[in-house]
């Protein structure tokens, strides 16, 4: 049976399913500095065999990464969305930006979307993040989208933080819920600049 990937559009962006096509940004930036954290810099084979199974959850899951695009220019900028491989304790909401598309609020704005993807249609009733504790920007990201460090969850190898996000029924229409809706929008406003806020 084949997924269907469903596309998921916000103000900025469009969320859509890996494609070939999108392997070389992959490749860019899992083979560079910036995969630090995500076990990397992989080797080509590495990286290959890697997006292959991003684009294979999808099929064993029923869930998994979208590619995270421009919505006017279809720039690839990262990938965002739902990830659970073998040994995995819980499925986790993960995100990574590419290196040149940091700091514009991207991963913000496509990590929540799909959150209240996975949630309010796929029926999640929680999520964690697995941060490496060295990895401050996505540590405040996490904690941008009221997620909290939970040390009693299992770990992926013990090297890693646990972030549990909210529930869905404590998301829904929160104060939480429209803070992130109003800094994603000021990131959207080209007139407007955080200043001290945690870059993504």
């Amino acid at each position: 049976m084949t997924v269907d990937i469903p596309v998921l559009k916000t103000k900025r962006l469009v969320l859509r399913g890996p494609e070939p096509e999108d392997y070389p940004n992959f490749k860019s930036t899992f083979t560079s500095y910036r995969a630090r954290f995500m076990g990397g810099p992989l080797n080509d084979y590495e990286t290959w065999m890697l997006y292959a199974a991003e684009i294979g959850h999808w099929q064993i899951r029923g869930y998994g990464m979208w590619m995270i695009h421009d919505r006017v220019t279809d720039k690839p900028l990262g990938m965002a969305g739902g990830w659970k491989p073998a040994k995995w304790p819980e499925p986790e909401l993960a995100w990574i930006i590419w290196p040149e598309t940091a700091g514009h609020g991207y991963a913000l704005e496509a990590t929540h979307a799909a959150r209240q993807y996975l949630y309010y249609t796929l029926g999640w009733k929680t999520a964690v993040s697995y941060v490496d504790p060295k990895n401050l920007d996505s540590i405040r990201l996490a904690e941008r989208l009221g997620a909290k460090r939970d040390d009693e969850a299992a770990t992926v190898d013990g090297n890693d933080f646990v972030y549990r996000h909210p529930a869905p029924e404590r998301l829904r229409g929160t104060q939480l819920a429209h803070g992130i809706e109003m800094e994603i929008e000021n990131y959207a406003d080209p007139l407007f600049k955080p200043k001290g806020m945690p870059i993504d």
